[in-house]
């Protein structure tokens, strides 16, 4: 028998086609859920988007209907979909929630349906934990939004993605990637299958560290070498993988992951400026965590003042980068011209909808607090010749909603995985300070 899943605001505005992913099993919306959604119609943020995707096609399903016993259908080989009156906490709960918000109206609804169904399995569905927590407190099923939510084997993973030789057996091979006319070898020499596209290796060799990738169009084992980019160097194994994938040509989107201080963005946008001659442009962005519910829009002075809070920190990166190079020198002053001319630019992310970024090196900072839609809509944007870096830290997340399992930044890696165009790179040791370091691994 098909089960009724009550919907909470906060699915909807994560993902707009949440009602698809029920299969056959009966949708309930809260009326006070369609109260919510209204406040976020306006706007051209993904919250705003979401609300008014929802809306229109609930419209669509109901437009030349009425509402019966289960709803109306929601399509072929799916369930039915019911937008329900509020309705008060039974007798017994009424003293538990006095307060009269939107939460509690929800919940309240969310019983009564389970109450007028007591031959169906009836759940609450929201992101919010409170929420989650009240329900259960109440006695009411309550679950989280496990459509986009991966498992903890997927995300280690994409913790391991580098497999590590050992042994004198490798001598051969470490020497003919290290000493060898073309510094490659044929996979046959490592793999008895062929390997993923971009497959990272590290090999031990007289003490020493060989780094290597398989390059899918080549069908080989080739050298990853340590290479520069605007006077910064790799200091580990990941940060030269990294380094590597940021400079290369053949591979137009990049994931970096790791905790603070593992040079992630400091990567990209030395990778980015070094190559700043085959780019019409070099774009940075990063998720503006939005403050007591206000749009970048409400905020006052112009798109520069609005955006300073956010981009400092990339800032902060670019001059680390500047003072590689002594004042006066011309790789100095071709980075201040860089952003004179506005070939280097900050853009908020709520402005990227509807753009076609060509031939650009788009960097996107902080993305473990975009959502996979949200990935999925900025990576759409990319035209021809455009590369594309996100960075984050799963561990690290802002969005109230989000989690190392349901972020878009691990749905990145974790779909895109085995690509020949794209590589991810999970960076492990900090390179800040010593004190970061330690900071990191102890507190």
């Amino acid at each position: 028998m098909p089960k009724i899943f009550v919907l909470d605001t906060n699915i909807i505005l994560h993902d707009h086609n949440a009602i698809n992913n029920f299969q056959d099993n009966d949708l309930v919306i809260p009326i006070a859920v369609v109260e919510e959604l209204d406040k976020f119609k306006k706007g051209n943020d993904t919250l705003s988007y979401n609300a008014r995707a929802f809306m229109r096609e609930i419209n669509l399903l109901t437009d030349g209907k009425k509402f019966g016993p289960r709803g109306v259908k929601l399509g072929k080989n799916q369930g039915y979909i019911k937008i329900e009156p509020n309705h008060p906490f039974p007798d017994g709960l009424k003293e538990l929630f006095r307060d009269d918000i939107q939460d509690h109206r929800i919940l309240a609804t969310a019983i009564w349906v389970r109450d007028n169904n007591p031959k169906k399995f009836v759940a609450l569905v929201t992101k919010d934990i409170n929420l989650r927590l009240k329900a259960k407190a109440a006695g009411m099923e309550a679950q989280d939004y496990l459509t986009d939510k991966l498992e903890d084997e997927d995300i280690e993973k994409t913790r391991e993605e580098v497999i590590q030789l050992q042994g004198n057996k490798w001598n051969e091979v470490a020497q003919a990637l290290t000493y060898g006319p073309e510094n490659a070898v044929p996979w046959e020499a490592v793999e008895d299958n062929e390997p993923k596209p971009n497959q990272l290796y590290k090999i031990d060799f007289g003490g020493d560290t060989v780094c290597a990738r398989y390059d899918p169009r080549g069908r080989r084992i080739v050298l990853v070498k340590a290479r520069e980019a605007s006077g910064i160097r790799p200091r580990n194994e990941e940060q030269r993988f990294a380094m590597d994938a940021c400079l290369n040509k053949k591979i137009s989107l990049v994931s970096l992951t790791g905790g603070a201080g593992t040079g992630k963005t400091l990567i990209a946008l030395a990778s980015a400026i070094e190559q700043e001659r085959d780019y019409d442009q070099i774009i940075l962005s990063r998720p503006t965590v939005v403050l007591g519910g206000q749009d970048i829009g409400f905020l006052p002075g112009d798109q520069k003042t609005k955006m300073s809070p956010y981009i400092q920190p990339l800032m902060d990166n670019l001059e680390v980068i500047k003072h590689c190079f002594k004042p006066g020198t011309r790789q100095f002053q071709r980075i201040e011209a860089l952003l004179k001319e506005e070939k280097l630019v900050i853009s908020p992310l709520a402005y990227i909808r509807g753009r076609s970024l060509g031939n650009c090196f788009f960097i996107v900072d902080e993305a473990q607090n975009l959502t996979p839609h949200e990935v999925k809509t900025i990576i759409t944007r990319a035209g021809d010749g455009t590369k594309m870096v996100f960075t984050g830290d799963i561990f690290q997340i802002d969005q109230p909603y989000l989690d190392q399992w349901s972020n878009g930044l691990t749905h990145l890696g974790e779909k895109m995985d085995g690509q020949p165009l794209f590589q991810h790179i999970f960076l492990r040791k900090g390179e800040r300070s010593a004190l970061s370091e330690i900071a990191a691994k102890l507190l």
